[in-house]
């Protein structure tokens, strides 16, 4: 199968591409620089050149394409809302081409858009973009499926290796700087993890196997306490760890403490069932312990 990756030559795109190809299929990777294009072509993967604000390159990658894996986001949390409709506009615009086929596209959401304080399942719906910005993509979703596209959505946890840990590696470059490593009152709310190779076999699998309308969760670790992260990066990096309170939270860590004090627990019991999806990659603890960007 021909496959339109978007985010190719991103933390994810970079792991999903090889095992891709090791299946037997092509990878079309979309790329902003030619810095971008070469690494893709080194992979294995054909180039299409643009980026998710240029629609055309969206258009053309999808076209000549026999399915499409949108894992591109642009993770600049200063413009988080524009980001989030940036994404909305990208995967309509995905859909505008498949629209009418039989060809499926697979959209990248996040466990946070849940209801937070329990564990989350598939069958969960997601929090309004009204609510959560991030919500537009999976509305971005049920509006092309609504339009006969065989749509599926990837809820993605923290992603991690030695190298990075999603929100976590903002966290760690936040303790560099303020001399501290902080987590939001008793710490006890928990972050779902993946490693980035567990997770890159599933976008295979939900490539190969996924049913149209599905919600697929890429966890491993159902909870891993932020207290338990704070204390990792502490004591890697030497320094304090210590409780804010709610009230501080937003001080202390800016635009991070939206999601510093979320407890957003989440299971992929149905994923692992449907898809035959096991991870076994290291856990984020243990990544942590050894992870390049805690190196004093």
């Amino acid at each position: 199968m021909r496959v339109f990756l978007t985010g190719a030559t991103g933390f994810i795109g970079t792991a999903v591409i090889p095992e891709l190809i090791q299946a037997g299929h092509q990878v079309l990777g979309l790329a902003r620089s030619e810095a971008g294009a070469k690494s893709l072509v080194a992979m294995g993967a054909k180039v299409q050149r643009g980026d998710l604000e240029d629609l055309e390159s969206l258009r053309s990658g999808a076209a000549a394409a026999d399915a499409v894996i949108h894992c591109a986001f642009i993770h600049d949390f200063t413009k988080y809302h524009e980001n989030c409709e940036i994404d909305r506009h990208a995967i309509e615009t995905l859909g505008s081409v498949l629209q009418g086929t039989d060809r499926p596209l697979i959209v990248t959401s996040g466990t946070a858009v849940l209801t937070p304080g329990r564990i989350a399942t598939e069958e969960d719906p997601g929090i309004p973009s009204s609510v959560m910005p991030r919500g537009a993509t999976e509305e971005a979703a049920a509006s092309v499926a609504a339009r006969g596209v065989r749509v599926s959505v990837v809820r993605l946890p923290q992603v991690h290796d030695r190298n990075k840990q999603g929100l976590v590696t903002l966290a760690i470059a936040l303790a560099r700087e303020k001399g501290v490593s902080a987590y939001v009152g008793d710490g006890a709310n928990r972050w779902p993890a993946s490693h980035r190779l567990d997770t890159a076999r599933l976008y295979r699998l939900v490539l190969e196997k996924g049913s149209p309308g599905a919600r697929y969760h890429a966890v491993a670790e159902e909870g891993v306490r932020v207290r338990d992260i704070a204390e990792v990066i502490g004591r890697r990096l030497n320094i304090p760890v210590v409780a804010k309170s709610s009230e501080e939270a937003a001080a202390h860590f800016g635009w991070l403490g939206v999601f510093a004090g979320l407890d957003c627990p989440a299971s992929s019991t149905l994923t692992q069932e449907r898809l035959g999806w096991r991870p076994v990659e290291t856990t984020m603890l243990s990544d942590l312990e050894r992870a390049s960007n805690l190196e004093p």
